[in-house]
């Protein structure tokens, strides 16, 4: 790599770092916080009684698992404003990051409810807890330690996923490579300077999962 190349790449590390930190990193935790709050509704209809209640969750999971996820944040952006609704860009991304995350964390929420003992529902019972009260106070305190690996995975997947974005002009990580390489023509260069941005936070995820886990891991029974 010459000299030239070697200035383009520090000067355009700065502009791509702050669509990371402006740009990628709010709109995955933005859509995670939301799609997290959708899930953990749809993983509790996925265990109601109710026939109709569990049958709705599981069509909106089954679209969301059985569709592309940029044909859903085109379907938001782009085909919503045939009827009439029109969303910004990054609102629309959002939208779409936080209904896709919904129906994917929905089974990891609902396999880690019952994945706790049913004599801790007995138990809970037995000392005149209301089935409410001890979903919130016992079951779901329980299921949060074991479901946190596989959400910190997802969590991870959708730092990598926001890089769709650009694709309906959001400003981040992406965009902001794609921008400096239109400019320079330095495409190569540019789009690995990408890869190596996203793997350096992917990293980071990582470790921070791995601490949190190993802190967790004393608190779930084996």
């Amino acid at each position: 790599m010459n000299q030239s190349a070697w200035d383009l790449f520090w000067t355009s590390l700065g502009p791509i770092v702050h669509g990371a930190i402006a740009g990628t990193i709010p709109l995955a935790l933005a859509s995670f916080a939301i799609g997290l709050t959708l899930a953990l509704g749809l993983a509790l209809m996925r265990l109601s009684r109710r026939r109709w209640v569990s049958s709705i969750a599981r069509v909106y999971i089954s679209i969301v698992r059985g569709t592309p996820l940029l044909v859903q944040l085109f379907v938001i952006f782009y085909g919503l404003p045939s009827l009439g609704i029109l969303i910004d860009p990054w609102p629309s991304a959002v939208v779409a990051f936080s209904l896709n995350v919904g129906g994917y964390a929905a089974e990891v929420i609902r396999a880690a409810i019952l994945s706790v003992p049913k004599g801790q529902w007995e138990a809970a019972y037995m000392i005149g807890m209301s089935h409410r009260r001890a979903l919130t106070r016992i079951i779901l305190p329980q299921a949060a330690r074991v479901s946190v690996p596989p959400l910190s995975n997802t969590f991870i997947s959708l730092v990598k996923d926001t890089s769709l974005a650009s694709l309906i002009l959001v400003t981040e990580l992406f965009r902001e490579a794609q921008q400096v390489a239109a400019f320079s023509q330095e495409f190569m260069l540019l789009y690995l300077e990408a890869a190596l941005v996203y793997w350096v936070i992917c990293l980071g995820l990582s470790s921070v999962q791995s601490v949190l886990e190993k802190r967790l891991d004393r608190y779930v029974a084996h």
